[in-house]
């Protein structure tokens, strides 16, 4: 007799990943898509080059060292509020916040993407490789929509949230597909530290003009992904996940 029925195949070869800091994370397959479940922490680009850190402003970050301003257009990384030593800090909790010239691995102001953040053989995902993660996790009506600047998904937020560390109410946080994303909150470009808690901001590698990419933006009180272009800066500090080529 032959057995009958679904043969379900994971998209992800191995149950973790290291980066160049020796730095592992858990990865999670949706779809047919490999995801790191964990926010990126990495110092150095996946060729060894360091990426400039900032440790300005104290835990306000009311002042600004790297984040925006003529001949300042390079990659660059913070902690928020520039706390590496609490316990747990906000390093070990939502990982590094790096601005859009980090994920476009670009070293010197003004020159082009030559670097991958991320660990050979993965990548930051695109705008079209968040879309393929929005629908496929959406459920119920309208559809996703993957052309839209504002709300992409009523439900997939939820779907993608954690169910620890987000500020009530956490609304619609189940978490079935194992990203478990967590509010990293965001670095201004005049340097200050914003929303922790309550929002994320996860780049993508998809520049939408000179100043600013597409990103997407989670809430604490609402289920929804938004799809933006211009909410944030390519100076701002934001979260970033890498996906599997």
């Amino acid at each position: 007799m032959n057995a009958t029925g679904i043969i379900t195949v994971s998209a992800c070869p191995t149950a973790t990943i290291t980066d160049n800091g020796m730095n592992t994370y858990n990865t999670v397959s949706i779809g047919t898509q490999c995801w790191m479940k964990e926010n990126l922490r990495v110092r150095r680009y996946n060729d060894g080059t360091e990426i400039r850190f900032d440790a300005s402003g104290g835990v306000l970050g009311t002042t600004s060292q790297t984040w925006a301003g003529t001949g300042r257009e390079y990659g660059a990384f913070t902690i928020y509020a520039n706390d590496s030593t609490g316990t747990p800090s906000n390093l070990t909790s939502y990982g590094y916040l790096y601005n859009w010239y980090a994920v476009a691995g670009i070293v010197t102001s003004g020159g082009a993407p030559t670097k991958n953040i991320c660990p050979s053989g993965w990548h930051v995902p695109t705008d079209s490789d968040w879309n393929k993660l929005v629908i496929f996790i959406h459920s119920g009506t309208p559809a996703a929509d993957t052309t839209i600047t504002g709300t992409q998904s009523t439900t997939a937020g939820g779907m993608l949230k954690s169910t620890l560390l987000w500020a009530s109410p956490n609304t619609g946080a189940t978490n079935p597909s194992v990203f478990s994303a967590l509010p990293g909150g965001y670095r201004e470009s005049t340097g200050r530290f914003f929303r922790l808690g309550t929002r994320t901001f996860f780049w993508s590698a998809t520049e939408y003009d000179t100043t600013a990419a597409w990103h997407r933006v989670l809430y604490n009180n609402s289920g929804t992904v938004d799809r933006l272009n211009t909410i944030i800066t390519k100076s701002f500090g934001a979260s970033v996940r890498c996906l599997r080529d």
